[in-house]
């Protein structure tokens, strides 16, 4: 399932206009290069839609949401889906302000989406239309657990019927589901959430990999969580081994995507499949 994923990004270089979080602009450019993507970031409504129609991908990251962007972001949105380019949602934070989730909720009527990934939280919020998220942080009795991991499934294939979205669920454990079959990945550690913006980097290479393979948008975004959760495992090992700390998992977690091909993907996945 996740042969040559990685090897159609490096060799497409694909362009991926992304409208996202100031806080983790710069680590979100990063990760794509890494990955074999190409960044651009473009948020004013004169240039969004023209910057738009040159990149083959689009990320809508709301994580530091302003009116200035809104705008914006639907003008991108619908000119990618007038040009049948893929498009993610981030909806970082939904649940927590009504700005958020109105903003979400408007991104959603008015733009077809690929992929909508988000914590526990932040999907709740887009399939109920309100939610009680934490910060941008899931809301602690929204966890994802093995004792209801079946009941988040079944709620998660009801989105991806009503929204036509692949729905990327991340934590401790991911589910990326479609109407009818879902993958649970396993992979990653708890240190990814100490350091700020996993979440966007994680979007964008979602964006990456299925803009690099867009007959199989199921499978490259599994391959992207193995991929961002994998990685994590190594830059955790190499920080343990230095006796070092955040910073330097940051910098071990970019190295690891930046070297990771598609064998070590496979050799290091844990994924279980359902329908």
């Amino acid at each position: 399932m996740l042969q040559n994923v990685i090897s159609n990004v490096r060799e497409q270089t694909p362009l991926i206009h992304c409208i996202t979080n100031y806080v983790t602009v710069n680590d979100v450019a990063n990760v794509l290069l890494a990955c074999g993507a190409s960044p651009i970031m473009a948020d004013d409504e004169k240039e969004a839609e023209e910057m738009t129609s040159i990149c083959k991908g689009t990320v809508i990251n709301i994580g530091t949401l302003n009116a200035r962007t809104v705008n914006s972001m639907i003008l991108a949105g619908k000119k990618a889906n007038e040009l049948g380019h893929i498009v993610i949602l981030d909806p970082v934070g939904a649940g927590a302000t009504k700005l958020r989730t109105q903003t979400t909720m408007r991104l959603l009527q008015e733009v077809k989406f690929s992929v909508i990934r988000g914590n526990i939280s932040e999907i709740k919020t887009v399939y109920q239309g309100s939610g009680t998220t934490k910060g941008v942080d899931a809301d602690i009795s929204d966890t994802v657990t093995e004792q209801n991991i079946d009941e988040v499934i079944t709620f998660a294939q009801k989105l991806s019927q009503k929204t036509g979205a692949i729905i990327a669920i991340t934590g401790a454990i991911d589910i990326v589901t479609d109407d009818k079959t879902a993958y649970i990945i396993r992979n990653g550690h708890p240190i990814l959430s100490k350091i700020t913006g996993t979440g966007c980097m994680l979007t964008a290479i979602i964006a990456a990999y299925c803009t690099a393979n867009t007959k199989n948008i199921l499978q490259s975004t599994v391959a992207a969580i193995c991929a961002m959760g994998y990685c994590g495992e190594i830059a955790f090992a190499k920080v343990q081994k230095e006796i070092s700390g955040t910073s330097s998992f940051r910098m071990h977690l970019i190295d690891a995507l930046s070297t990771l091909d598609d064998v070590a993907l496979i050799g290091g996945s844990k994924i279980e499949y359902r329908t």
